[in-house]
């Protein structure tokens, strides 16, 4: 137990270490992984606080006359925001919507992008015409024709994604 509390420990310490070496790609993967770490936790934490969190009594309104030294103060009453029974419904809702991705096959790029050559010889081939359905969202704006690599047709391009799910 006691070792393993070490080991723990000095776990941090290989991590910084690791983290001052990398460069390049891996180091891009690392600070990816680490910010998605940090946000997890500052969602829990912030949670935790949501929990203890004071807020405003809407129903106590106080009948009468009201001295000055109390006008600024507001009722508030310790409120418990998130409990259990919500948390679960939305696990459980969250478990719904997950699309099973185990069960989605590999596509082959040969299959997803047709080469288009272009050029004055018609020898450049670095351009590839997207073939199948693509999820582009409303913020979607092409860029200039000459510098567009992966061309989506305006037919195969998507704003709402369908998802079917065998249990919704």
């Amino acid at each position: 137990e006691e070792t393993k509390r070490k080991k723990e420990a000095r776990k941090a310490h290989a991590r910084s270490e690791f983290a001052q070496k990398v460069h390049g790609l891996r180091a891009k993967l690392l600070n990816k992984k680490r910010y998605a770490e940090k946000a997890t936790m500052r969602k829990t934490i912030a949670q935790h606080d949501e929990r203890t969190n004071k807020h405003k009594d809407a129903e106590k309104v106080p009948e009468g006359a009201v001295a000055a030294y109390l006008l600024d103060r507001e009722n508030v009453n310790r409120a418990k925001v998130l409990s259990n029974t919500i948390k679960q419904k939305r696990k459980e809702k969250a478990g719904k919507w997950a699309v099973p991705v185990p069960k989605v096959r590999p596509i082959a790029e040969a299959e997803t992008f047709k080469v288009i050559k272009t050029g004055k010889k018609i020898d450049k081939a670095w351009k590839r015409m997207v073939t199948k359905v693509t999820f582009v969202g409303d913020g979607f704006t092409r860029k200039p024709p000459k510098y567009e690599r992966f061309i989506r047709p305006r037919a195969l391009r998507f704003k709402k994604a369908h998802v079917t799910h065998p249990q919704l």
